[in-house]
C-alpha cells in the first residue's frame, strides 16, 4: 500500500451537494486539495460562484451548478452537465439537507413532510441511481451520504427530519450490499452538533447548547473540517474495505 497517496483524490470527480456553506463546503474544499475536481451544487448560483472563486483562488479546480435537487429534473441536470464537463463522476456527496419546522411533530402538515423526503431521502436515492452508470466505470467509486445523529435517536422538535435521515441510513446499507458487485462503496455519516448556520438555532440559544454540552464527553461543539476530513476518509483509498457504514462523528453523544 502506498501511504504517501493514501487520502489522494487525483484525477477523481466528485459531485457534493449542498456545498455553497457549511458541512458541503467543508468537503469540497477537502476534497479539492486532495487532488479531487470537484462539482457543487446548491440553489444559489451567486452564492456558489463566491465559494468557487474562493477554492480557485488556492489554484484548486471547482465549478459550481446551481440548481434544487428536490426536483426531478434538475437532478438529471446536475449529472448531465457533470459529464458534459468531465466526462466521469467518481464520488458523489448526498448533503443537502432541509428542515423547515422546529415542533412537535403532530404540528407538522403533510406538505412538509413531503418536501423533507424530497431533499432529504429521495434526492440521494434518485442522484446515486443518476450516478450509477458513472460510478460503475470508476476504479473506486464512493458515495457518501450526510446523514445525522438524529437519525440514531429521534430529537425532541426535529421528528420528521429524524425519520428522513434514519431511512438515509438504511438507504446507505441497501445500496451498500446491492453495489458492492460493481465496486461501489456506500456510506454514511451522521454528525452531531456542528456549528453550521443549519443548527445555528441549536447552538446559538444558551439554555439548549449548554444543556447539551452537559452530556456530551468533549464538551464542544463540532467543527465543520471535522466532519470533511471524515468524507475525505471515506472518498479516499484509505477507506478501500468500508462500505454500508454508519460513522457518528458527534463528540461522543451516542457513546
Amino acid at each position: 500500500m502506498d501511504l504517501s497517496s493514501l487520502f489522494s483524490l487525483q484525477n477523481k470527480v466528485a459531485i457534493v451537494t449542498g456545498a455553497s456553506r457549511g458541512i458541503g463546503f467543508s468537503i469540497a474544499h477537502f476534497f479539492a486539495a486532495a487532488g479531487a475536481k470537484v462539482v457543487i451544487n446548491s440553489r444559489n448560483q451567486e452564492r456558489l460562484d463566491e465559494v468557487t472563486h474562493k477554492l480557485r483562488e488556492k489554484g484548486y479546480e471547482v465549478i459550481g451548478i446551481a440548481n434544487n435537487i428536490g426536483y426531478p429534473e434538475d437532478r438529471q441536470n446536475l449529472i448531465n452537465q457533470t459529464i458534459e464537463k468531465y466526462g466521469q463522476i467518481d464520488i458523489l456527496v448526498n448533503n443537502a439537507a432541509t428542515n423547515p419546522v422546529f415542533g412537535p411533530i403532530e404540528e407538522n402538515e403533510l406538505a412538509v413532510f413531503d418536501k423533507i423526503l424530497d431533499v432529504n431521502l429521495k434526492a440521494p436515492f434518485e442522484l446515486s441511481k443518476l450516478s450509477l452508470p458513472y460510478l460503475r466505470q470508476s476504479a473506486s467509486a464512493s458515495i457518501i451520504n450526510i446523514s445525522s445523529t438524529a437519525a440514531l435517536s429521534p430529537e425532541k422538535g426535529l421528528g420528521l427530519y429524524s425519520v428522513s435521515k434514519s431511512a438515509l441510513n438504511s438507504l446507505t446499507k441497501a445500496l451498500a450490499k446491492e453495489w458492492g458487485t460493481y465496486n461501489i462503496r456506500v456510506n454514511a455519516i451522521c454528525p452531531g452538533l456542528i456549528k453550521t448556520k443549519f443548527s445555528e438555532v441549536l447552538w446559538s440559544n444558551e439554555t439548549i447548547k449548554e444543556k447539551f454540552l452537559s452530556d456530551l464527553p468533549l464538551k464542544r461543539i463540532g467543527e465543520e473540517g471535522e466532519i470533511g476530513a471524515m468524507a475525505l476518509f471515506l472518498a479516499s483509498p484509505a477507506s478501500s474495505y468500508t462500505t454500508g457504514a454508519v460513522f457518528t462523528v458527534d463528540g461522543g453523544f451516542n457513546a
